[in-house]
């Protein structure tokens, strides 16, 4: 379990691919640059899709938890 404080929650289970990355390019943006966003997903192919989107976007993903099929990521805005 993560000790990471987070500004906002996306909970992005049951949603097909491509929506958790459509997600969390919109909800980055609504916390402050230096927050962090933590998103719950389902989607197997985020494990990949997420670290490129923040590669990609500019932003930090500083932890990925899996428990069961849900994948938690904690992704600092960067810009």
């Amino acid at each position: 379990m993560s000790t990471i404080a987070y500004a906002k929650e996306l909970d992005l289970r049951n949603l097909p691919c491509p929506m958790p990355v459509v997600k969390i390019s919109k909800g980055i943006k609504e916390v402050a640059v230096g927050e962090v966003v933590k998103a719950i997903t389902t989607d197997p192919g985020a494990l990949t899709d997420f670290p490129a989107w923040a590669k990609t976007s500019g932003h930090q993903i500083l932890e990925t938890e899996t428990t069961g099929t849900e994948v938690n990521f904690y992704i600092k805005r960067l810009k």
